[in-house]
Protein backbone atom coordinates (compact mmCIF):
# COMPACT_ATOMS: atom_id res chain seq x y z
CA UNK A 1 0.00 0.00 0.00
CA UNK A 2 1.47 3.35 -1.06
CA UNK A 3 1.07 6.63 0.77
CA UNK A 4 -1.78 7.86 -1.43
CA UNK A 5 -3.80 4.72 -0.82
CA UNK A 6 -3.23 4.97 2.93
CA UNK A 7 -4.36 8.58 2.92
CA UNK A 8 -7.51 7.67 0.99
CA UNK A 9 -8.37 4.88 3.42
CA UNK A 10 -7.89 7.20 6.38
CA UNK A 11 -10.13 9.81 4.75
CA UNK A 12 -12.95 7.28 4.68
CA UNK A 13 -12.15 5.16 7.74
CA UNK A 14 -11.71 7.93 10.31
CA UNK A 15 -15.08 9.66 9.71
CA UNK A 16 -16.77 6.24 9.51
CA UNK A 17 -15.39 5.32 12.93
CA UNK A 18 -16.43 8.74 14.25
CA UNK A 19 -20.01 8.22 13.02
CA UNK A 20 -20.13 4.73 14.56
CA UNK A 21 -18.87 6.10 17.89
CA UNK A 22 -21.45 8.90 17.88
CA UNK A 23 -24.19 6.38 17.05
CA UNK A 24 -23.06 4.10 19.88
CA UNK A 25 -23.13 7.06 22.30
CA UNK A 26 -26.85 7.53 21.62
CA UNK A 27 -28.03 3.91 21.31
CA UNK A 28 -26.37 1.94 24.13
CA UNK A 29 -28.42 -0.19 26.53
CA UNK A 30 -27.86 -1.21 30.14
CA UNK A 31 -25.90 -4.37 30.86
CA UNK A 32 -28.09 -5.72 33.66
CA UNK A 33 -27.48 -5.87 36.58
CA UNK A 34 -24.43 -3.59 36.36
CA UNK A 35 -23.77 0.09 35.75
CA UNK A 36 -22.07 -0.80 32.46
CA UNK A 37 -23.59 -0.60 29.01
CA UNK A 38 -23.92 -2.86 25.99
CA UNK A 39 -23.99 -1.82 22.33
CA UNK A 40 -26.88 -3.23 20.27
CA UNK A 41 -27.15 -3.02 16.48
CA UNK A 42 -29.44 0.01 16.43
CA UNK A 43 -29.40 3.37 14.69
CA UNK A 44 -30.00 6.81 16.15
CA UNK A 45 -32.53 8.85 14.20
CA UNK A 46 -31.32 11.96 16.01
CA UNK A 47 -27.74 11.44 14.91
CA UNK A 48 -28.93 10.88 11.32
CA UNK A 49 -30.86 14.16 11.46
CA UNK A 50 -27.80 15.97 12.85
CA UNK A 51 -25.54 14.56 10.15
CA UNK A 52 -28.03 15.56 7.44
CA UNK A 53 -28.13 19.10 8.84
CA UNK A 54 -24.31 19.27 8.86
CA UNK A 55 -24.16 17.97 5.28
CA UNK A 56 -26.58 20.65 4.08
CA UNK A 57 -24.63 23.30 6.00
CA UNK A 58 -21.35 22.13 4.45
CA UNK A 59 -22.90 22.06 0.95
CA UNK A 60 -23.17 25.86 1.18
CA UNK A 61 -19.47 26.05 1.90
CA UNK A 62 -19.90 26.74 5.61
CA UNK A 63 -18.15 25.15 8.57
CA UNK A 64 -19.26 25.37 12.23
CA UNK A 65 -16.98 27.58 14.30
CA UNK A 66 -15.42 26.66 17.62
CA UNK A 67 -18.33 28.07 19.59
CA UNK A 68 -20.87 26.10 17.53
CA UNK A 69 -18.72 22.97 17.81
CA UNK A 70 -18.52 23.36 21.60
CA UNK A 71 -22.29 23.84 21.76
CA UNK A 72 -22.88 20.69 19.68
CA UNK A 73 -20.50 18.76 21.94
CA UNK A 74 -22.33 19.96 25.04
CA UNK A 75 -25.66 19.03 23.47
CA UNK A 76 -24.41 15.54 22.64
CA UNK A 77 -22.99 15.15 26.15
CA UNK A 78 -26.41 15.99 27.60
CA UNK A 79 -27.91 13.44 25.22
CA UNK A 80 -25.47 10.77 26.41
CA UNK A 81 -26.26 11.53 30.07
CA UNK A 82 -29.99 11.45 29.34
CA UNK A 83 -29.61 8.14 27.55
CA UNK A 84 -27.62 6.65 30.43
CA UNK A 85 -30.21 7.71 32.98
CA UNK A 86 -33.04 6.50 30.77
CA UNK A 87 -31.68 2.98 30.28
CA UNK A 88 -29.92 2.46 33.62
CA UNK A 89 -32.48 3.68 36.14
CA UNK A 90 -35.38 1.43 35.05
CA UNK A 91 -33.04 -1.56 34.71
CA UNK A 92 -31.48 -1.25 38.16
CA UNK A 93 -34.13 0.69 40.07
CA UNK A 94 -37.32 -0.71 38.57
CA UNK A 95 -39.09 2.45 37.43
CA UNK A 96 -38.24 5.60 35.44
CA UNK A 97 -36.60 8.38 37.38
CA UNK A 98 -38.70 11.51 37.85
CA UNK A 99 -36.07 14.22 38.24
CA UNK A 100 -38.61 16.76 39.48
CA UNK A 101 -39.46 14.67 42.53
CA UNK A 102 -36.41 12.41 42.82
CA UNK A 103 -33.63 15.02 42.49
CA UNK A 104 -34.39 16.63 45.90
CA UNK A 105 -33.44 13.32 47.54
CA UNK A 106 -29.96 13.30 45.99
CA UNK A 107 -28.41 15.48 48.76
CA UNK A 108 -29.54 12.92 51.33
CA UNK A 109 -27.93 10.13 49.31
CA UNK A 110 -24.73 12.18 49.04
CA UNK A 111 -24.77 12.87 52.78
CA UNK A 112 -25.18 9.15 53.47
CA UNK A 113 -22.23 8.35 51.21
CA UNK A 114 -20.02 11.01 52.80
CA UNK A 115 -20.81 9.79 56.31
CA UNK A 116 -20.41 6.07 55.64
CA UNK A 117 -17.62 5.87 53.05
CA UNK A 118 -13.97 6.82 53.77
CA UNK A 119 -12.95 10.23 52.47
CA UNK A 120 -10.59 8.78 49.89
CA UNK A 121 -13.37 6.68 48.38
CA UNK A 122 -15.68 9.70 48.12
CA UNK A 123 -12.87 11.74 46.54
CA UNK A 124 -12.06 8.92 44.12
CA UNK A 125 -15.73 8.69 43.14
CA UNK A 126 -16.01 12.43 42.49
CA UNK A 127 -12.77 12.50 40.51
CA UNK A 128 -13.86 9.41 38.58
CA UNK A 129 -17.15 11.04 37.58
CA UNK A 130 -15.41 14.27 36.53
CA UNK A 131 -12.77 12.34 34.56
CA UNK A 132 -15.44 10.20 32.86
CA UNK A 133 -17.43 13.25 31.80
CA UNK A 134 -14.27 14.94 30.50
CA UNK A 135 -13.29 11.81 28.58
CA UNK A 136 -16.73 11.38 27.04
CA UNK A 137 -16.88 15.07 26.17
CA UNK A 138 -13.44 14.91 24.58
CA UNK A 139 -14.37 11.85 22.54
CA UNK A 140 -17.57 13.50 21.31
CA UNK A 141 -15.61 16.63 20.34
CA UNK A 142 -13.05 14.56 18.44
CA UNK A 143 -15.77 12.65 16.59
CA UNK A 144 -17.56 15.85 15.59
CA UNK A 145 -14.38 17.46 14.31
CA UNK A 146 -13.53 14.37 12.24
CA UNK A 147 -17.01 14.35 10.69
CA UNK A 148 -16.97 18.09 9.96
CA UNK A 149 -13.49 17.81 8.43
CA UNK A 150 -14.68 14.97 6.18
CA UNK A 151 -17.66 17.04 5.00
CA UNK A 152 -15.28 19.52 3.38
CA UNK A 153 -14.56 16.88 0.71
CA UNK A 154 -17.34 16.34 -1.82
CA UNK A 155 -17.12 12.48 -2.00
CA UNK A 156 -17.36 12.06 1.76
CA UNK A 157 -20.07 14.73 1.98
CA UNK A 158 -22.18 12.98 -0.65
CA UNK A 159 -21.70 9.60 1.02
CA UNK A 160 -22.63 10.88 4.48
CA UNK A 161 -25.54 12.82 3.02
CA UNK A 162 -26.87 9.73 1.24
CA UNK A 163 -26.48 7.61 4.36
CA UNK A 164 -28.18 10.15 6.63
CA UNK A 165 -30.99 10.75 4.12
CA UNK A 166 -31.65 7.01 3.80
CA UNK A 167 -31.78 6.53 7.58
CA UNK A 168 -34.13 9.48 8.06
CA UNK A 169 -36.34 8.53 5.10
CA UNK A 170 -36.68 4.90 6.24
CA UNK A 171 -37.62 6.05 9.74
CA UNK A 172 -40.22 8.57 8.52
CA UNK A 173 -41.80 6.33 5.88
CA UNK A 174 -41.68 3.26 8.08
CA UNK A 175 -43.38 5.14 10.90
CA UNK A 176 -46.03 6.60 8.62
CA UNK A 177 -46.93 3.25 7.05
CA UNK A 178 -46.34 1.23 10.26
CA UNK A 179 -43.66 -0.88 8.63
CA UNK A 180 -41.69 -3.20 10.89
CA UNK A 181 -38.52 -1.12 10.74
CA UNK A 182 -38.64 0.51 14.16
CA UNK A 183 -36.55 -2.31 15.63
CA UNK A 184 -33.64 -0.95 13.61
CA UNK A 185 -33.75 2.29 15.58
CA UNK A 186 -33.05 3.10 19.17
CA UNK A 187 -35.64 5.01 21.17
CA UNK A 188 -34.79 8.70 20.61
CA UNK A 189 -32.88 10.30 23.47
CA UNK A 190 -35.13 13.33 23.19
CA UNK A 191 -38.00 11.12 24.41
CA UNK A 192 -36.32 10.90 27.83
CA UNK A 193 -36.17 14.69 28.12
CA UNK A 194 -39.71 15.04 26.83
CA UNK A 195 -40.80 12.64 29.56
CA UNK A 196 -39.00 14.70 32.22
CA UNK A 197 -40.66 17.86 30.87
CA UNK A 198 -44.00 16.06 31.06
CA UNK A 199 -43.29 15.17 34.70
CA UNK A 200 -42.67 18.87 35.45
CA UNK A 201 -45.85 19.95 33.69
CA UNK A 202 -47.86 17.28 35.48
CA UNK A 203 -46.42 18.40 38.80
CA UNK A 204 -47.42 22.02 38.19
CA UNK A 205 -50.82 21.05 36.83
CA UNK A 206 -51.41 18.70 39.74
CA UNK A 207 -50.45 21.36 42.24
CA UNK A 208 -53.70 23.14 41.44
CA UNK A 209 -55.88 20.07 42.01
CA UNK A 210 -57.02 18.56 45.26
CA UNK A 211 -56.84 14.94 46.28
CA UNK A 212 -60.23 13.35 46.89
CA UNK A 213 -60.89 12.88 50.59
CA UNK A 214 -62.68 9.74 51.65
CA UNK A 215 -62.98 8.61 55.27
CA UNK A 216 -61.48 5.32 56.30
CA UNK A 217 -64.01 2.50 56.59
CA UNK A 218 -65.84 2.62 59.91
CA UNK A 219 -64.40 0.13 62.41
CA UNK A 220 -65.03 -0.28 66.12
CA UNK A 221 -61.74 -2.24 66.44
CA UNK A 222 -63.49 -4.44 69.00
CA UNK A 223 -61.75 -7.61 67.79
CA UNK A 224 -58.37 -6.15 68.78
CA UNK A 225 -59.67 -4.52 71.94
CA UNK A 226 -57.01 -4.52 74.66
CA UNK A 227 -54.25 -5.81 72.37
CA UNK A 228 -51.29 -3.88 71.05
CA UNK A 229 -51.32 -3.63 67.24
CA UNK A 230 -47.79 -3.51 65.82
CA UNK A 231 -47.50 -2.53 62.15
CA UNK A 232 -44.03 -3.50 60.93
CA UNK A 233 -43.09 -2.24 57.48
CA UNK A 234 -40.33 -4.56 56.29
CA UNK A 235 -38.03 -2.55 54.04
CA UNK A 236 -37.71 -4.05 50.52
CA UNK A 237 -39.70 -7.18 51.39
CA UNK A 238 -41.22 -8.08 48.06
CA UNK A 239 -42.42 -11.02 46.01
CA UNK A 240 -38.78 -11.56 45.01
CA UNK A 241 -38.33 -13.35 48.34
CA UNK A 242 -40.63 -16.06 46.92
CA UNK A 243 -40.13 -15.82 43.17
CA UNK A 244 -36.36 -16.03 42.72
CA UNK A 245 -34.65 -19.40 42.99
CA UNK A 246 -31.44 -17.85 44.30
CA UNK A 247 -33.26 -16.06 47.13
CA UNK A 248 -36.29 -18.10 48.20
CA UNK A 249 -34.37 -21.13 49.62
CA UNK A 250 -32.36 -18.84 51.92
CA UNK A 251 -35.37 -16.93 53.24
CA UNK A 252 -37.80 -19.86 53.53
CA UNK A 253 -36.27 -21.62 56.60
CA UNK A 254 -36.27 -18.43 58.70
CA UNK A 255 -39.83 -17.65 57.60
CA UNK A 256 -40.83 -21.21 58.58
CA UNK A 257 -39.20 -20.61 61.96
CA UNK A 258 -41.47 -17.58 62.40
CA UNK A 259 -44.48 -19.80 61.69
CA UNK A 260 -43.14 -22.39 64.17
CA UNK A 261 -42.64 -19.73 66.84
CA UNK A 262 -46.18 -18.50 66.27
CA UNK A 263 -47.62 -22.00 66.59
CA UNK A 264 -45.56 -22.78 69.69
CA UNK A 265 -46.88 -19.67 71.43
CA UNK A 266 -50.54 -20.23 70.54
CA UNK A 267 -50.66 -17.84 67.60
CA UNK A 268 -51.73 -18.15 63.98
CA UNK A 269 -50.20 -16.57 60.87
CA UNK A 270 -52.17 -15.76 57.74
CA UNK A 271 -50.59 -14.33 54.58
CA UNK A 272 -51.45 -12.56 51.34
CA UNK A 273 -49.95 -10.46 48.56
CA UNK A 274 -50.86 -6.82 47.96
CA UNK A 275 -49.71 -4.45 45.24
CA UNK A 276 -47.38 -1.70 46.42
CA UNK A 277 -47.71 1.84 45.02
CA UNK A 278 -43.93 2.02 44.56
CA UNK A 279 -41.01 -0.12 43.42
CA UNK A 280 -37.40 -0.26 44.50
CA UNK A 281 -37.61 2.69 46.91
CA UNK A 282 -39.70 5.64 48.14
CA UNK A 283 -40.99 3.67 51.12
CA UNK A 284 -42.92 6.69 52.36
CA UNK A 285 -45.37 6.26 49.49
CA UNK A 286 -46.31 2.81 50.79
CA UNK A 287 -46.44 4.02 54.40
CA UNK A 288 -48.79 6.86 53.57
CA UNK A 289 -50.93 4.70 51.30
CA UNK A 290 -51.62 2.09 53.96
CA UNK A 291 -52.13 4.53 56.82
CA UNK A 292 -54.39 6.91 54.87
CA UNK A 293 -56.23 4.36 52.74
CA UNK A 294 -55.51 6.54 49.68
CA UNK A 295 -53.10 5.29 47.02
CA UNK A 296 -50.08 7.58 46.80
CA UNK A 297 -47.96 6.72 43.76
CA UNK A 298 -45.73 9.76 43.40
CA UNK A 299 -44.20 12.49 45.51
CA UNK A 300 -46.55 15.22 44.28
CA UNK A 301 -49.58 13.42 45.68
CA UNK A 302 -47.64 12.69 48.85
CA UNK A 303 -46.83 16.37 49.36
CA UNK A 304 -50.48 17.33 48.88
CA UNK A 305 -51.68 14.54 51.14
CA UNK A 306 -49.70 15.99 54.04
CA UNK A 307 -51.52 19.31 53.70
CA UNK A 308 -54.95 17.75 54.17
CA UNK A 309 -57.01 16.92 57.21
CA UNK A 310 -57.98 13.30 56.73
CA UNK A 311 -58.39 9.98 58.49
CA UNK A 312 -55.33 7.86 59.23
CA UNK A 313 -54.84 4.59 61.07
CA UNK A 314 -53.09 6.24 64.05
CA UNK A 315 -55.98 8.71 64.43
CA UNK A 316 -58.52 5.91 64.17
CA UNK A 317 -56.81 3.82 66.83
CA UNK A 318 -56.44 6.87 69.08
CA UNK A 319 -60.17 7.50 68.77
CA UNK A 320 -60.69 4.05 70.27
CA UNK A 321 -58.43 4.50 73.26
CA UNK A 322 -55.05 3.59 71.81
CA UNK A 323 -51.73 5.36 72.16
CA UNK A 324 -50.15 5.84 68.71
CA UNK A 325 -46.36 5.43 68.57
CA UNK A 326 -43.90 5.63 65.67
CA UNK A 327 -40.72 3.60 66.16
CA UNK A 328 -38.24 4.66 63.50
CA UNK A 329 -34.60 3.58 64.01
CA UNK A 330 -33.58 5.19 60.70
CA UNK A 331 -34.99 8.62 61.58
CA UNK A 332 -32.12 11.07 62.11
CA UNK A 333 -33.95 14.41 61.87
CA UNK A 334 -37.36 16.01 62.34
CA UNK A 335 -40.32 14.19 60.81
CA UNK A 336 -43.23 16.62 60.32
CA UNK A 337 -45.29 13.83 58.73
CA UNK A 338 -45.81 12.47 62.23
CA UNK A 339 -48.22 15.33 62.95
CA UNK A 340 -50.24 14.53 59.84
CA UNK A 341 -50.55 10.89 60.84
CA UNK A 342 -51.46 11.79 64.41
CA UNK A 343 -48.79 9.97 66.42
CA UNK A 344 -48.59 10.71 70.11
CA UNK A 345 -44.87 9.97 70.24
CA UNK A 346 -42.14 9.51 67.66
CA UNK A 347 -39.04 7.54 68.63
CA UNK A 348 -36.21 8.25 66.20
CA UNK A 349 -32.56 7.28 66.35
CA UNK A 350 -31.73 9.60 69.30
CA UNK A 351 -34.65 8.43 71.44
CA UNK A 352 -34.00 4.74 70.78
CA UNK A 353 -30.54 5.37 72.25
CA UNK A 354 -28.60 2.49 70.77
CA UNK A 355 -25.02 2.37 72.06
CA UNK A 356 -23.71 -0.78 70.43
CA UNK A 357 -21.54 -1.17 67.32
CA UNK A 358 -22.60 0.70 64.20
CA UNK A 359 -23.91 -1.36 61.28
CA UNK A 360 -23.56 0.86 58.23
CA UNK A 361 -25.36 4.12 57.57
CA UNK A 362 -28.51 2.84 59.29
CA UNK A 363 -26.47 2.00 62.40
CA UNK A 364 -29.16 0.43 64.61
CA UNK A 365 -30.06 -3.29 64.36
CA UNK A 366 -33.77 -3.85 63.76
CA UNK A 367 -33.78 -6.45 66.51
CA UNK A 368 -32.61 -3.81 68.99
CA UNK A 369 -35.26 -1.34 67.80
CA UNK A 370 -37.99 -3.92 68.41
CA UNK A 371 -36.52 -4.80 71.80
CA UNK A 372 -36.36 -1.10 72.70
CA UNK A 373 -40.14 -0.88 72.45
CA UNK A 374 -40.49 -2.59 75.84
CA UNK A 375 -38.10 -0.04 77.35
CA UNK A 376 -39.67 3.00 75.73
CA UNK A 377 -43.24 1.85 76.36
CA UNK A 378 -43.08 -0.58 79.32
CA UNK A 379 -46.11 -2.90 79.29
CA UNK A 380 -46.67 -2.55 83.04
CA UNK A 381 -46.42 1.23 83.12
CA UNK A 382 -49.30 2.10 80.79
CA UNK A 383 -53.05 1.63 80.77
CA UNK A 384 -53.95 2.03 77.10
CA UNK A 385 -52.96 -0.39 74.35
CA UNK A 386 -50.49 0.69 71.67
CA UNK A 387 -50.73 1.18 67.94
CA UNK A 388 -47.10 0.95 66.83
CA UNK A 389 -45.67 1.84 63.42
CA UNK A 390 -42.17 0.39 62.95
CA UNK A 391 -40.16 1.02 59.77
CA UNK A 392 -37.25 -1.43 59.60
CA UNK A 393 -33.91 -0.48 58.07
CA UNK A 394 -31.47 -3.43 57.96
CA UNK A 395 -32.97 -4.81 54.74
CA UNK A 396 -32.25 -1.56 52.90
CA UNK A 397 -30.01 -1.76 49.84
CA UNK A 398 -27.13 -2.77 49.77
CA UNK A 399 -28.36 -5.18 52.54
CA UNK A 400 -24.96 -5.20 54.24
CA UNK A 401 -23.73 -5.28 56.90
CA UNK A 402 -26.37 -7.58 58.36
CA UNK A 403 -26.25 -7.45 62.16
CA UNK A 404 -25.81 -10.75 64.03
CA UNK A 405 -28.87 -12.15 65.77
CA UNK A 406 -28.70 -12.04 69.55
CA UNK A 407 -30.64 -14.92 71.11
CA UNK A 408 -30.22 -13.38 74.58
CA UNK A 409 -32.58 -10.44 74.21
CA UNK A 410 -31.68 -9.01 77.61
CA UNK A 411 -28.07 -8.60 76.46
CA UNK A 412 -29.17 -6.22 73.71
CA UNK A 413 -29.51 -3.45 76.32
CA UNK A 414 -25.98 -3.89 77.68
CA UNK A 415 -22.77 -2.11 76.66
CA UNK A 416 -21.73 -5.15 74.59
CA UNK A 417 -24.89 -6.45 72.89
CA UNK A 418 -23.00 -8.81 70.55
CA UNK A 419 -19.92 -11.00 70.61
CA UNK A 420 -16.90 -9.23 69.15
CA UNK A 421 -16.26 -12.03 66.65
CA UNK A 422 -19.85 -11.86 65.32
CA UNK A 423 -19.59 -8.09 64.91
CA UNK A 424 -16.24 -8.36 63.12
CA UNK A 425 -17.60 -10.98 60.74
CA UNK A 426 -20.61 -8.81 59.96
CA UNK A 427 -18.62 -5.65 59.35
CA UNK A 428 -16.00 -7.44 57.26
CA UNK A 429 -18.46 -8.07 54.46
CA UNK A 430 -18.74 -5.45 51.73
CA UNK A 431 -21.41 -5.32 49.05
CA UNK A 432 -20.84 -6.59 45.54
CA UNK A 433 -23.18 -4.32 43.60
CA UNK A 434 -23.31 -6.83 40.73
CA UNK A 435 -24.59 -9.59 43.02
CA UNK A 436 -26.90 -8.30 45.74
CA UNK A 437 -29.31 -11.24 45.74
CA UNK A 438 -27.38 -13.21 48.36
CA UNK A 439 -27.11 -10.35 50.89
CA UNK A 440 -30.77 -9.51 50.26
CA UNK A 441 -31.81 -13.05 51.12
CA UNK A 442 -29.56 -13.17 54.18
CA UNK A 443 -30.95 -9.88 55.48
CA UNK A 444 -34.43 -11.38 55.46
CA UNK A 445 -33.22 -14.60 57.06
CA UNK A 446 -32.02 -12.31 59.86
CA UNK A 447 -35.34 -10.44 59.86
CA UNK A 448 -37.52 -13.51 60.29
CA UNK A 449 -35.10 -14.96 62.83
CA UNK A 450 -35.44 -11.97 65.15
CA UNK A 451 -39.21 -11.79 64.57
CA UNK A 452 -39.48 -15.45 65.60
CA UNK A 453 -37.32 -14.69 68.62
CA UNK A 454 -39.57 -11.77 69.50
CA UNK A 455 -42.63 -14.04 69.50
CA UNK A 456 -40.88 -16.51 71.80
CA UNK A 457 -39.69 -13.73 74.12
CA UNK A 458 -43.27 -12.42 74.27
CA UNK A 459 -45.02 -15.77 74.45
CA UNK A 460 -47.81 -14.41 76.64
CA UNK A 461 -48.37 -11.21 74.66
CA UNK A 462 -51.73 -10.73 72.95
CA UNK A 463 -50.29 -8.28 70.41
CA UNK A 464 -51.45 -8.40 66.79
CA UNK A 465 -48.51 -8.09 64.39
CA UNK A 466 -48.95 -6.83 60.82
CA UNK A 467 -45.76 -7.65 58.89
CA UNK A 468 -45.86 -5.92 55.52
CA UNK A 469 -43.37 -5.28 52.74
CA UNK A 470 -43.20 -1.68 51.57
CA UNK A 471 -41.98 -2.43 48.03
CA UNK A 472 -39.98 -4.85 45.93
CA UNK A 473 -36.19 -4.49 46.04
CA UNK A 474 -34.58 -2.64 43.15
CA UNK A 475 -34.62 -4.38 39.79
CA UNK A 476 -30.94 -5.22 40.20
CA UNK A 477 -32.23 -7.78 42.73
CA UNK A 478 -35.88 -8.39 41.77
CA UNK A 479 -35.10 -8.73 38.06
CA UNK A 480 -36.36 -6.93 34.98
CA UNK A 481 -40.13 -6.63 34.75
CA UNK A 482 -40.74 -7.99 38.26
CA UNK A 483 -44.25 -7.68 39.65
CA UNK A 484 -45.05 -4.98 42.20
CA UNK A 485 -46.58 -7.33 44.79
CA UNK A 486 -45.39 -7.44 48.40
CA UNK A 487 -46.24 -10.01 51.09
CA UNK A 488 -48.23 -9.30 54.25
CA UNK A 489 -48.38 -11.62 57.26
CA UNK A 490 -50.77 -11.16 60.19
CA UNK A 491 -49.74 -12.81 63.46
CA UNK A 492 -52.48 -13.13 66.07
CA UNK A 493 -53.83 -15.45 68.73
CA UNK A 494 -57.38 -14.18 68.12
CA UNK A 495 -59.24 -16.72 66.00
CA UNK A 496 -62.00 -14.33 64.92
CA UNK A 497 -59.43 -12.02 63.29
CA UNK A 498 -57.73 -14.92 61.53
CA UNK A 499 -61.08 -16.23 60.29
CA UNK A 500 -62.08 -12.82 58.92
CA UNK A 501 -58.77 -12.49 57.08
CA UNK A 502 -59.02 -15.98 55.62
CA UNK A 503 -62.48 -15.09 54.32
CA UNK A 504 -60.96 -11.97 52.71
CA UNK A 505 -58.37 -13.92 50.71
CA UNK A 506 -55.50 -14.59 53.13
CA UNK A 507 -54.22 -18.14 53.47
CA UNK A 508 -52.70 -20.07 56.35
CA UNK A 509 -49.72 -22.41 56.21
CA UNK A 510 -46.36 -23.16 57.78
CA UNK A 511 -44.48 -21.85 54.73
CA UNK A 512 -46.18 -18.43 54.99
CA UNK A 513 -46.62 -18.50 51.22
CA UNK A 514 -49.37 -16.16 49.97
CA UNK A 515 -51.41 -17.22 47.01
CA UNK A 516 -52.12 -15.34 43.80
CA UNK A 517 -53.83 -13.11 42.87
CA UNK A 518 -53.04 -10.33 45.30
CA UNK A 519 -55.72 -8.70 47.43
CA UNK A 520 -55.37 -5.65 45.17
CA UNK A 521 -53.77 -2.27 45.70
CA UNK A 522 -52.49 -1.43 49.17
CA UNK A 523 -55.55 0.69 50.14
CA UNK A 524 -57.56 -2.52 49.86
CA UNK A 525 -55.39 -4.00 52.61
CA UNK A 526 -56.31 -1.03 54.82
CA UNK A 527 -59.98 -1.77 54.28
CA UNK A 528 -59.54 -5.52 54.82
CA UNK A 529 -57.70 -5.00 58.11
CA UNK A 530 -60.27 -2.55 59.47
CA UNK A 531 -63.09 -4.91 58.57
CA UNK A 532 -61.26 -7.85 60.16
CA UNK A 533 -60.70 -5.85 63.35
CA UNK A 534 -64.41 -5.03 63.56
CA UNK A 535 -67.08 -7.58 64.53
CA UNK A 536 -69.88 -5.65 62.84
CA UNK A 537 -71.06 -2.34 61.34
CA UNK A 538 -70.14 0.76 63.35
CA UNK A 539 -70.48 4.49 63.05
CA UNK A 540 -67.68 6.68 61.83
CA UNK A 541 -65.44 8.82 63.98
CA UNK A 542 -64.08 12.34 63.93
CA UNK A 543 -60.30 12.63 63.76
Amino acid sequence: MNGAEGTTIRRWLVPALAVLALNAALTFHNLWPTLWVTLPLEMSIELAALLLALVIYAAFGKTPGRLALAALTALLLLAVLGRYLDVTAPALYGRPVNLYWDAPHLPNVAAMLVEVAPWWLVLALVLGIVASLAMIGGLLYWCLTRVITALAAAPQRRALGALASAVVALYVVGTAFEWRVRWLYSVPVSAAYVQQARFVLEAYAGAESELPIEPLPASALDRVAGADVVLVFLESYGAAAYDLSAIAPIVAPARADLAAAAGATGRRVVSAFVTSPTFGGASWLAHSTLMSGFEVRESGSYAKLLTQQRDTLPKLFKAHGYRAVALMPGLKSAWPEGTFYGFDTIYGEPEIDYRGPTFGWWRIPDQYALAALDVLEPPGARREPLFVFLATINTHIPFLPTPPYQSDWARLHTAEPFDAAAVAASLARTPDWKSLGGPYAESFAYTFTYLAGYLREHADSDAVLVLLGDHQPASSVAGLGARWEVPVHIVTRRDDIAAALLAAGFIEGVELRPQQPSLGAMPELTRVLLRAFDSGPTSGYSP
